[in-house]
């Protein structure tokens, strides 16, 4: 009996003889800083581990981002052909490690528990209370703290390749939620790649609107012009005058030429030669009048082709300038769709079978490690502390 009044292990078989409980008993005694820092938490620890702790299963997949370019090999390629792929190249990488962080974001998290019921599958009944949720209706801050522990996501940057891997307390769970998350990966290239392709056309569409609203104006000065002169082609027409007035200046000529044939040869008051008369003056206010219409006054025909042949001229030009805005968008939708990016599914979730979380012995035997090495130098500093008392 001790001085408390307990009957103490030593009392056991009326205290004639020492027993094995009575060595352990005074070994505990002796050690009992010992068991209170290393035995005590790592029995808890197993205790809870191996009794308590629900299994996990781990689902895993294996994706990665890529483009069309990159996926092209061209033998001899020139510096910039070499460039556009190196572009490609890292467009692609920098896409697929912002797709690995989409995965494990609020949004994607908000997705998942709108559509997938993700908080229902880590707050399961017969889960555990230190694993699960333990939360109907967690603050999104909460839930992504722990959708963070379940879920892994690891760009490999020498291999380009995502691993993803889930654990959930079901194989079912687990393999579902890892097929969502690929489903949304591959929706967040997909609207990576509209977004892209959109930005990529927006300027070459705004240019080619600019030279079909700049076209088509031309055409309208065109059209109003030959309204407001009553000619469709006045360089036509100019021609046509020019070819009338070359006419009627030979005929003038020959005239002329009559008149003075006739007037050695005839009478001066013959009617003969006052009809020739007649003509050649006739001919002369004909030639004066058609001239006229070429080159004299605000409505003439020259100044008409000179505003005409502007107005073409402009015209040819905005044209030229629209097929060059509707090719360089052409080009530029050619270019963005070789730049497209594409989820590519190297390997596909698995159904797990056999449960692989919580690793219990490598827990429980790294705990006890870390605690022997804890006490160890805890006892060498208390011995050194007594040596140097003494």
């Amino acid at each position: 009996m001790n001085m408390h009044g307990i009957m103490s292990p030593i009392d056991l078989d009326g205290g004639q003889e020492t027993t094995f409980y009575q060595r352990v008993w005074a070994w505990m005694k002796a050690k009992y800083m010992f068991m209170l820092i290393v035995v005590a938490p790592t029995v808890l620890l197993g205790g809870y581990l191996f009794l308590f702790a629900s299994d996990q299963y781990e689902s895993e997949a294996h994706f990665l981002v890529r483009s069309q370019n990159v996926s092209e090999t061209v033998p001899g390629i020139g510096v910039s052909q070499a460039l556009t792929m190196m572009t490609g190249a890292s467009a692609a990488q920098n896409e697929a490690m912002s797709v690995s962080d989409y995965l494990t974001s609020h949004d994607v998290v908000a997705t998942l528990r709108r559509e997938d019921k993700l908080v229902e599958r880590f707050d399961r009944p017969g889960i555990d209370l230190i694993s699960r949720l333990r939360s109907d209706n967690p603050t999104p801050e909460r839930l992504l703290k722990y959708y963070r522990k379940q879920v892994e996501v690891k760009y490999n940057t020498e291999t380009g390749i995502t691993t993803l891997k889930v654990h959930s307390f079901t194989p079912q769970d687990s393999y579902e939620l890892a097929r969502k998350l690929l489903d949304l990966g591959e929706k967040r290239v997909n609207t990576l790649n509209a977004r892209s392709l959109h930005d990529s056309l927006a300027m070459s569409r705004r240019q080619l609107a600019e030279a079909e609203d700049a076209l088509a104006q031309a055409e309208l000065k065109v059209t109003q012009f030959r309204q407001r002169r009553g000619d469709i082609d006045p360089k036509a027409s100019g021609e046509a005058q020019l070819g009338l007035v070359s006419t009627l200046t030979g005929q003038l000529a020959g005239a002329r030429a009559q008149l003075d044939q006739m007037r050695g040869s005839i009478d001066p008051s013959s009617p003969q030669l006052a009809a020739i008369k007649a003509r050649v003056r006739s001919l002369e206010a004909q030639v004066a009048a058609q001239s006229g219409r070429l080159t004299g006054g605000n409505r003439a025909i020259a100044n008409d082709i000179s505003s005409y042949q502007g107005l073409l001229l402009r015209q040819q030009f905005l044209a030229k300038r629209y097929e060059a805005a509707a090719a360089s968008l052409d080009k530029a939708r050619d270019q963005a769709l070789r730049q497209q990016l594409y989820l590519v599914r190297v390997v596909n979730p698995n159904m797990p079978v056999k449960s692989q979380f919580p690793e219990r012995w490598r827990i429980l035997s790294t705990l006890l490690v870390a605690l022997l090495l804890t006490y160890s130098i805890g006892w060498l500093i208390a011995a050194g502390v007594r040596e140097h008392a003494a």
